[in-house]
């Protein structure tokens, strides 16, 4: 993991002078150094935006509430909630702004929210990316190419746990400096600036969680460095920074703008824990284990056992058989295409796709007609196609053949997708009783964690609290 992020990192260095470039976000252009305009795209295609369009225009609204009583109101910010599970917030140039929705199911409030968002704004107000342009700026891509390009969710997470540098990138004064600025914005925005402290108390217990859990398995403990990463949770430093927000002068303060119960009704409902996109397009078959998937005709069907995987049309007897073979250094998929052939092969072309090489073909022998094709990614992937009315079922060969890549990490499935809801406690409920029915690993911490009663103590009859379903 350290190879391939330093070699990232140098590749980031390299490319970090190559210019500028200007990216679509939010329906508006942005201007940014080209590889963190390259890196947003990537967040986008790989990560995805978690699709929630009220969640989403809340989310701008208290975005555009804080920028208004920043120290640049007329700065163009957005505000993008990524559809991923891990536990954190970033910031790029250009006034790009990300929230992981894995975050939103750990706060309490509009106020924690809007902490969090004020942090990442004043990182963009304090200019921290030009400041450390070529660290934190090359340190960001490696650990989000890490992520993409290996597909390793285990990575992503082992770069955003162990690699201080790699997702914060800015230092201890430069945070504190973000804390300052963004309890200056919540506090002319009418919100209580208290609320990083409690942002910081539930990170800090993931980071607490994380440490137990690991101990427990024999694992290396890491230490949590995301958002708020540097923050011990007794900080004096920060406390100070946050009196000193809390006693400005009241004048310039406007009103609580938070609706009561409001922040509870945008994030009910919302996903919790593996994308529930992940494998949702039904004209695509998905192989979890062996990291690919492949475009099919509506109705068709896909089986698999271990020797072959077949796709077979609803109303004919066309049907496209894939296998298995070791690769031969010595011949490409073009070359090695014409042994698969019995009789002559034709119309042979050279394919490529998220860049998997292959090759396709006709073969003919004996007056019947077959679709062949190879891909190479991992193993050499053979695939067979025939039927009795071949000219009608050739294009669904041929685009199963082109259409098949490795799945994108999005598109991974890791665990449940699971909901988020909130309920009144029962009488005599404890978390061990409300989290007997939850199908995820050790639920009844999660749902601790996600409550703010880790690692003890039980709600009361009648509390609201969260729940996963």
């Amino acid at each position: 993991m350290q190879r391939l992020i330093l070699s990232l990192c140098v590749t980031g260095l390299l490319v970090a002078c190559a210019g500028s470039s200007t990216v679509t976000v939010g329906g508006r252009p942005v201007s940014m150094p080209k590889k963190a305009a390259d890196e947003h795209q990537k967040l986008i295609e790989n990560v995805g935006i978690y699709e929630d369009a009220e969640l989403q225009a809340y989310i701008d609204e208290i975005g555009a509430r804080l920028v208004a009583n920043s120290s640049m109101p007329d700065q163009a910010f957005t505000f993008t909630l990524l559809d991923s599970p891990d536990i954190n917030a970033f910031a790029l140039p250009g006034g790009l702004i990300y929230i992981n929705r894995g975050l939103l199911a750990y706060l309490d409030s509009e106020a924690e929210l809007a902490g969090v968002i004020a942090h990442e704004i004043g990182h963009i107000t304090e200019r921290h990316h030009s400041r450390r342009r070529t660290q934190s700026i090359t340190n960001r891509v490696a650990a989000v190419s890490a992520y993409i390009v290996t597909g390793s969710g285990d990575l992503y997470d082992a770069a955003s746990m162990y690699g201080a540098e790699l997702i914060s990138g800015f230092g201890r004064d430069m945070e504190l400096e973000a804390d300052a600025a963004g309890a200056e914005f919540m506090h002319n925005s009418g919100y209580d600036a208290d609320a990083l402290l409690s942002v910081i108390g539930v990170l800090k217990d993931q980071e607490r969680y994380r440490k137990a859990a690991a101990r427990a398995s024999g694992k290396p403990s890491g230490t949590y460095h995301g958002l708020y990463a540097s923050h011990p949770r007794n900080d004096l430093r920060l406390q100070t920074v946050i009196k000193t927000a809390n006693n400005l002068d009241l004048d310039t303060m406007a009103e609580n703008p938070e609706t009561p119960g409001r922040f509870r009704t945008e994030v009910e409902g919302m996903v919790v824990g593996a994308s529930a996109e992940a494998q949702s397009d039904p004209l695509r078959y998905y192989h979890n284990k062996l990291d690919f998937t492949f475009e099919h005709p509506e109705g068709w069907k896909v089986t698999a056992n271990t020797r072959e995987i077949v796709a077979r049309a609803p109303d004919s007897d066309a049907a496209l058989t894939i296998k298995i073979a070791k690769i031969d250094p010595e011949a490409d998929p073009a070359t090695a295409l014409p042994s698969l052939a019995t009789g002559e092969i034709s119309a042979q072309e050279e394919t490529e796709n998220q860049g998997l090489k292959g090759a396709t073909g006709l073969a003919s022998a004996g007056g019947i007609q077959k679709r062949l094709g190879i891909v190479d990614y991992r193993f050499r992937y053979l695939f067979e196609g025939e039927a009795t009315e071949f000219a009608s079922a050739d294009d669904a060969f041929k685009t199963i053949i082109t259409s098949f890549r490795p799945l994108f990490p999005k598109e991974k499935k890791r665990g449940e997708s699971l909901t988020l809801s909130y309920v009144q406690v029962p009488r005599g409920a404890t978390f061990a009783s409300l989290s007997s029915g939850i199908r995820i690993p050790d639920a009844e911490n999660q749902l601790r964690l996600i409550n703010g009663y880790y690692p003890g103590g039980e709600p009361r009859t009648g509390d609201w609290i969260k729940v996963l379903r």
